[in-house]
């Protein structure tokens, strides 16, 4: 179901792109952002993991430094039945983890120095099987193709935006209703579109690496407990140099503030006690 869902909101995005390049210019436009969005996801494909790694300064672990690490990363990928990724850390006190890489070959985990010291070992387990199903998923190469796509979508909204103010006295006498129409679709309705279904994929996938990988490491309550940790201490101390395109690739929101429906809304990940309520509903089931 989750997959069906992601699916349908991947191609409603794709179609968002090409129909505000129909606005642009016609078919010709349309032409033009299909190329666009093939090129920039072409881009993401291949070098994706190795920006986000130098974003955060990350380096790969080694078997002398963290070799405990390194053994319960080998151990869950054997029982997932998956090929080893490579393991970096994050020097920073806040606990936090993300998995990047375009296919399970090429998987890296990267967690950060304050989740060791914070979580229990089954806690750590259950965060670093949550990644492992996120490379197992294929979660980091949609997730990355999302981003693009809405990120193109953002940058165009925005040129827009410049070229109205810079026409508008140019305009002034000529009537043209539909142009504004158009004119509202580019800047604000297009932009909105694309970061709710973004979202909306971000959540999916969120639910779906929790039940795979509670059910990897055998103890979905331990993830739940690792999860209301990690969410503790995003709501009290932000990840340095975190940044909102990178958001949705953490087990939790680095800048997590569920306060009300609006900002679940925009959210890059469900609501950590509704992820809680289908760890420990997934916990009974096993039992």
């Amino acid at each position: 179901m989750n997959m069906l869902k992601t699916s349908v909101l991947l191609a409603l995005l794709t179609g968002l792109l090409i129909a505000i390049g129909s606005v642009f210019g016609g078919k010709t436009g349309m032409l033009f952002m299909f190329v666009v969005s093939i090129i920039m996801n072409f881009v993401s494909y291949w070098f994706s993991d190795k920006i986000v790694l130098r974003m955060y300064d990350a380096k790969e672990a080694t078997i002398e430094q963290s070799s405990d690490l390194i053994q319960m990363v080998a151990s869950l990928a054997q029982k997932a039945r998956m090929p080893m990724p490579r393991v970096y850390i994050v020097e920073s006190d806040t606990p936090n983890a993300f998995a990047t890489g375009r296919s399970p070959e090429k998987g890296v985990i990267a967690v950060t120095t304050g989740i060791m010291g914070v979580l229990k070992n089954d806690e750590l387990a259950g965060v670093i099987a949550h990644e492992l199903a996120h490379i197992k998923n294929r979660d980091t190469l949609i997730s990355t193709v999302v981003a693009t796509i809405a990120g193109v979508i953002t940058m165009i909204a925005s040129i827009a935006q410049w070229s109205a103010i810079f026409s508008s006295g140019r305009n002034e006498e000529n009537d043209n209703s539909g142009g504004i129409v158009e004119l509202i679709f580019m800047i604000v309705l297009a932009p909105l579109a694309a970061t709710l279904i973004q979202m909306g994929i971000s959540r999916s996938r969120e639910y779906q690496a929790d039940a795979t990988g509670g059910l990897m490491a055998g103890n979905p309550l331990a993830l739940a407990n690792a999860l209301k940790k990690i969410e503790y201490y995003a709501q009290n101390r932000e990840l340095p140099s975190a940044t909102p395109a990178t958001a949705h690739m953490f087990i939790i929101n680095p800048f997590s503030s569920m306060g009300n429906w609006m900002a679940k809304l925009f959210s890059t990940h469900p609501a950590t006690e509704l992820r809680v309520a289908k760890l420990e509903n997934l916990a009974r089931q096993m039992r």
